[in-house]
Protein backbone atom coordinates (compact mmCIF):
# COMPACT_ATOMS: atom_id res chain seq x y z
CA UNK A 1 0.00 0.00 0.00
CA UNK A 2 2.79 2.43 0.84
CA UNK A 3 4.54 1.52 -2.38
CA UNK A 4 1.45 2.65 -4.30
CA UNK A 5 1.34 5.85 -2.26
CA UNK A 6 5.02 6.48 -3.03
CA UNK A 7 4.38 6.01 -6.74
CA UNK A 8 1.39 8.37 -6.57
CA UNK A 9 3.54 11.02 -4.88
CA UNK A 10 6.19 10.63 -7.60
CA UNK A 11 3.53 11.13 -10.28
CA UNK A 12 2.25 14.21 -8.45
CA UNK A 13 5.81 15.60 -8.28
CA UNK A 14 6.16 15.06 -12.01
CA UNK A 15 2.92 16.92 -12.73
CA UNK A 16 3.93 19.75 -10.43
CA UNK A 17 7.30 20.08 -12.16
CA UNK A 18 5.42 20.58 -15.42
CA UNK A 19 3.34 23.29 -13.76
CA UNK A 20 6.42 24.96 -12.31
CA UNK A 21 8.04 24.99 -15.74
CA UNK A 22 5.03 26.57 -17.48
CA UNK A 23 3.70 28.81 -14.70
CA UNK A 24 2.42 32.12 -16.06
CA UNK A 25 3.68 34.22 -13.14
CA UNK A 26 6.51 34.09 -10.62
CA UNK A 27 4.07 33.42 -7.81
CA UNK A 28 2.65 30.38 -9.61
CA UNK A 29 6.16 29.01 -9.98
CA UNK A 30 6.95 29.61 -6.32
CA UNK A 31 3.71 27.89 -5.32
CA UNK A 32 4.63 24.93 -7.52
CA UNK A 33 8.10 24.80 -5.94
CA UNK A 34 6.51 24.83 -2.49
CA UNK A 35 4.22 22.00 -3.54
CA UNK A 36 7.20 20.00 -4.79
CA UNK A 37 8.86 20.52 -1.41
CA UNK A 38 5.75 19.36 0.42
CA UNK A 39 5.50 16.27 -1.76
CA UNK A 40 9.19 15.59 -1.18
CA UNK A 41 8.54 15.66 2.57
CA UNK A 42 5.75 13.12 2.07
CA UNK A 43 8.06 10.99 -0.06
CA UNK A 44 10.84 11.06 2.54
CA UNK A 45 8.40 10.08 5.30
CA UNK A 46 6.93 7.22 3.23
CA UNK A 47 10.41 5.97 2.35
CA UNK A 48 11.37 6.01 6.03
CA UNK A 49 8.27 4.01 6.86
CA UNK A 50 8.92 1.49 4.08
CA UNK A 51 12.51 0.91 5.19
CA UNK A 52 11.55 0.87 8.88
CA UNK A 53 13.88 3.76 9.71
CA UNK A 54 12.13 6.37 11.89
CA UNK A 55 14.99 8.87 11.67
CA UNK A 56 13.79 9.75 8.16
CA UNK A 57 10.77 11.41 9.79
CA UNK A 58 13.12 13.83 11.56
CA UNK A 59 14.77 14.63 8.25
CA UNK A 60 11.34 15.21 6.69
CA UNK A 61 10.35 17.61 9.47
CA UNK A 62 13.55 19.63 9.09
CA UNK A 63 13.06 19.75 5.32
CA UNK A 64 9.46 20.93 5.81
CA UNK A 65 10.62 23.79 8.04
CA UNK A 66 13.28 24.80 5.52
CA UNK A 67 10.68 24.63 2.75
CA UNK A 68 8.36 27.04 4.54
CA UNK A 69 11.12 29.50 5.43
CA UNK A 70 12.60 29.50 1.94
CA UNK A 71 9.19 30.05 0.36
CA UNK A 72 8.54 33.03 2.61
CA UNK A 73 11.99 34.46 1.87
CA UNK A 74 11.54 34.08 -1.89
CA UNK A 75 8.11 35.72 -1.81
CA UNK A 76 9.42 38.60 0.30
CA UNK A 77 12.30 39.09 -2.12
CA UNK A 78 10.00 39.23 -5.14
CA UNK A 79 7.57 41.56 -3.37
CA UNK A 80 10.01 44.06 -1.84
CA UNK A 81 13.18 43.56 -3.89
CA UNK A 82 15.39 42.72 -0.92
CA UNK A 83 15.39 40.66 2.24
CA UNK A 84 16.83 43.37 4.48
CA UNK A 85 15.75 46.75 5.72
CA UNK A 86 13.60 48.39 3.02
CA UNK A 87 14.93 51.88 3.87
CA UNK A 88 18.70 51.86 4.36
CA UNK A 89 19.79 54.48 6.87
CA UNK A 90 22.95 56.53 6.78
CA UNK A 91 25.22 55.04 9.44
CA UNK A 92 26.71 58.39 10.41
CA UNK A 93 23.40 60.21 10.77
CA UNK A 94 21.95 60.38 14.28
CA UNK A 95 18.86 58.28 14.88
CA UNK A 96 15.59 59.89 15.81
CA UNK A 97 14.19 58.73 19.11
CA UNK A 98 11.18 56.50 18.81
CA UNK A 99 7.96 57.74 20.49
Amino acid sequence: MFTAATLAVLVAIGLTVVRAWAGPTVFDRVLAANTIGTLAVTLIAAYGFLTNRPEFLDIAIVYALLNVLSTLAILKFFRFGSLGDPEPRDRDAPREPSP
